[in-house]
């Protein structure tokens, strides 16, 4: 069987009919990715061995009790630790750590009975957005294999766009989820900053940081949120608030829907079959009764610029504890204990891990830190303030996820500013720490476009209510890359 023709409620219902079995799901996840991973390379690390352990064992205890994502398949990013299971960040400095807990989401995944079939591949301590940036391999994009995945969910997105996964998780720091979700035709959500435990992921900036899923469906997508949603005594920005049933908001009704389009999201650098699509997507929703107006998000400009500020600064506080002396890689050269720090970290990071820590430390040291780091912080709040004041008025606010499809594979690496722009759609919800989906909405020769949808604080419901009507109304979710 393919994974790629069922949805997670339509597996449940055979696996409880006893047509299927998890070993089924587990080997026609293995039997795929013998197929395909040697043009994709999504997984760094499968676990087979425990994977199959662990079917044989849900096969023999399943009973009408069990939950939607009992027995499914699942894709981890390799930022996001695992008990026993290699978590290199896709970096030398990690890529024999083997951990000895497991994330917090990992542990969700398991009291739901998921079965975790491998890690996956990303850009380097999730630094990038076209995974060129991984220490090991290129993973490429399934509508077009000289293309890149997007990143730095890369493996992530490419797991489940060529049908190795039913779905995975990936981690959002600027547009880690969305970006890659688009480039390669599905589903993903980046939550608002708090909604998931952070606890056992690998931090690369702490207040921006979100991890969340990427599906082929909106509905397997509010499955997913569901189960790895909640308050964690082991995080302290994890939110005190109710989770909601995200699946139930999926009522297909957008009726007297308030629309926001910002003018900043559809002007200069948007490529016109991207800006095309997604006044489609609108004409689409204007049919099923939602409404829709031009407003101005006008501290958009600066995000770009405040991002990289806050986001490197805190990345240099965060990977000053990869040091050579607890874990990890370690020089075999040193001759003290000052040589052991700079050999280590030298020879452990790549060149983007490196640019941004030093840009952090820059933006943080004595003399700089104001012109820098506290006014980037002052120019968020003023973005926070931009959404705060749209959604008064507004239900949800959409755009583009990115200005133009997937590009070349090689195009942009050597143009970090380029390839910073590419975030440009996607940064400011991280700033703000508001929620956001990504939905394919149409395609520019052959590769998938990405509809954002952006909604405010804690109201995931009311965007997946509008993903899944769209999507229901739409046939791009229902295409599938020809490996």
């Amino acid at each position: 069987m393919s994974l790629f023709d069922h949805k997670v409620s339509d597996l449940h219902e055979l696996l409880h009919k006893k047509e299927l079995k998890v070993s089924d799901l587990v080997d026609a996840s293995y039997k795929r990715i013998a197929e395909v991973e040697d043009k994709v390379q999504a997984f760094l690390t499968l676990d087979e061995e425990r994977a199959r352990q662990a079917a044989k064992a849900l096969d023999d205890n399943l009973d009408a009790t069990k939950g939607l994502l009992y027995g499914m398949p699942i894709g981890v990013k390799d930022n996001i630790v695992t008990k026993g299971l290699r978590t290199t960040c896709a970096s030398k400095i990690l890529e024999n750590f083997d951990p000895i807990y497991d994330a917090t989401v990992v542990q969700k995944l398991q009291q739901a009975e998921t079965v975790t079939i491998g890690k996956l591949n990303m850009d380097e301590f999730a630094m990038g957005s076209s995974n060129e940036n991984s220490r090991f391999q290129k993973t490429r994009n399934p509508w077009n294999l000289d293309r890149v995945p997007g990143g730095s969910s890369g493996g992530s997105a490419a797991s489940v766009a060529a049908g190795e996964v039913l779905f995975s998780l990936g981690s959002d720091t600027g547009g880690s989820i969305r970006q890659p979700a688009a480039f390669c035709g599905v589903v993903g959500m980046k939550p608002t900053y708090g909604r998931v435990s952070r606890f056992g992921l690998v931090a690369f900036a702490s207040s921006l940081d979100q991890i969340g899923p990427i599906t082929r469906t909106v509905e397997d997508n509010a499955y997913l949120l569901q189960a790895i949603s909640g308050l964690d005594p082991m995080d302290s920005t994890s939110a005190n608030v109710d989770v909601p049933n995200f699946a139930g908001a999926l009522t297909g009704d957008v009726k007297g829907l308030k629309i926001a389009v910002p003018k900043e999201y559809l002007g200069e650098g948007v490529q016109e079959s991207v800006r095309q699509s997604v006044l489609d997507a609108l004409k689409v929703l204007e049919g099923l009764g939602a409404v829709w107006e031009e407003v101005s998000l006008p501290h958009s400009k600066y995000a770009l610029a405040a991002y990289y500020l806050i986001s490197s600064s805190e990345a240099s506080a965060n990977l000053a504890r990869f040091d050579g002396v607890r874990y990890g890689y370690r020089t075999p050269d040193a001759e003290n204990l000052l040589d052991l720090y700079k050999k280590t970290r030298a020879e452990g990071f790549g060149d983007e891990v490196k640019r941004r820590i030093m840009l952090g430390t820059f933006a943080l040291s004595s003399g700089y830190y104001d012109a820098y780091y506290k006014k980037a912080q002052k120019v968020r709040t003023l973005i926070k303030q931009d959404f705060e004041q749209v959604f008064e008025k507004y239900d949800v606010i959409i755009g583009p996820t990115t200005p133009t499809p997937a590009f070349k594979i090689g195009e942009k690496i050597d143009d970090p500013l380029t390839m910073y722009v590419n975030d440009i759609l996607t940064i400011p919800m991280n700033l703000a720490g508001v929620p956001g989906i990504s939905v394919p909405c149409g395609f520019d020769g052959g590769l998938p476009l990405g509809l954002q949808i952006i909604g405010k604080h804690f109201d995931e419901a009311t965007i997946y209510r509008v993903a899944h009507a769209f999507e229901q109304a739409t046939d791009h979710h229902k295409k599938k890359p020809q490996l």
